[in-house]
């Protein structure tokens, strides 16, 4: 999510660990600022240069060799993984590797994927509707063939793109369906996109379905934007991909006057293949725990706040986990006092 939205965890009174230092450690360190700085541009579209991919291994030689490959990157990466041309991947949300792992949704056959830690994120992926639309049930999008203006992501492989093709298709139609009636898109590259704000408070969007909800949910509540639950049977077909459905509660967000039931989109699963030397995934989880105090953790608004290095371990409200942990990972977790999730 936005950086704006990240802080990082340390009391006042509690020394930090000191960085390693040497000077293959500061030639590390400032590669990985120069990565840090070109990646992390949040002027860069998110079909653009802007995941990276660090390697550890030996460049004592004229070739390097790779021992640990990690990346950030869409959802599809996991098949990077599990064909072992990368160790380690990050995926927002966990949904989207419990697909890659039951073989579901965009992921025709089952892949031999774990978790390594996943990293706390709360969020909710939310359908708003404008109640000028006399819109009160998403199946009606297909029965009155309406042409609704609907504000979403600008990348096609985003993971929220593809939770609303996976939601048309459990109403029966698709999104070539939904142009071809009149339907158009409002594209934006986060949620809280500057053109969007600036769409809802002019009327000129009539719906939203996306995720990230403390950068515009209360602004669409305030416009008159209201949040639509999917019906029983389309939830189950939902849930039966992959995702989970959870409650909202009422207050969470000061214009949610009720509670909503919708879309779990938490979590940020580190993941690698069930083949990885579990020894490996222990040192993963130890770098996590030793390095805490210099990592930026999302905090929520202050209703889903950092838990320490275990809460990476465990199934919490940000961390949701429906894929299994890899064992060197459990190992550690369980050494530090964590119950990991069987």
């Amino acid at each position: 999510m936005l950086l704006s939205r990240l802080v990082i965890f340390c009391e006042r009174d509690k020394l930090m660990e000191p960085l390693p230092r040497g000077a293959n450690f500061m030639r590390c360190k400032f590669l990985w600022e120069i990565g840090l700085h070109i990646a992390g541009d949040p002027a860069t579209p998110y079909y653009g240069n802007r995941d990276m991919c660090i390697t550890i291994g030996k460049g004592s030689g004229d070739a390097f060799q790779p021992w640990l490959r990690m990346a950030t990157g869409a959802a599809h990466l996991a098949h990077a993984v599990a064909r072992n041309e990368l160790d380690l991947a990050i995926v927002n949300p966990s949904a989207m590797l419990t697909q890659a792992y039951r073989g579901t949704g965009l992921f025709p056959k089952p892949l031999p994927l774990r978790i390594v830690a996943n990293y706390p994120s709360w969020d909710r992926f939310v359908y708003m509707v404008h109640p000028r639309t006399g819109i009160t049930s998403l199946s009606q999008i297909k029965e009155r063939r309406y042409p609704l203006r609907l504000s979403t992501r600008e990348d096609r492989t985003h993971s929220t793109r593809v939770l609303i093709e996976q939601t048309f298709a459990a109403y029966g139609f698709t999104l070539a369906d939904f142009e071809s009636w009149g339907g158009s898109l409002q594209l934006n590259t986060g949620p809280g996109d500057k053109r969007r704000m600036a769409a809802l408070q002019e009327g000129n969007i009539d719906a939203v379905f996306d995720e990230g909800l403390i950068t515009w949910f209360d602004e669409a509540l305030a416009a008159g934007m209201q949040p639509i639950t999917p019906e029983a049977e389309v939830l189950g077909k939902l849930e039966a991909i992959g995702w989970r459905k959870v409650v909202m509660p009422a207050g969470r967000f000061p214009n949610l006057k009720v509670d909503h039931l919708c879309i779990d989109f938490g979590g940020w699963p580190l993941y690698t293949r069930a083949s990885l030397p579990e020894e490996d995934a222990y040192k993963v989880c130890d770098a996590i725990a030793a390095r805490e105090a210099q990592i930026a953790w999302e905090d929520a608004k202050g209703w889903s706040p950092f838990q320490g290095a275990g809460q990476l371990g465990r199934e919490t409200e940000a961390t949701p986990m429906d894929v299994p942990m890899h064992p060197g990972a459990a190992r550690w977790f369980r050494e530090h006092g964590v119950e990991v999730k069987a």
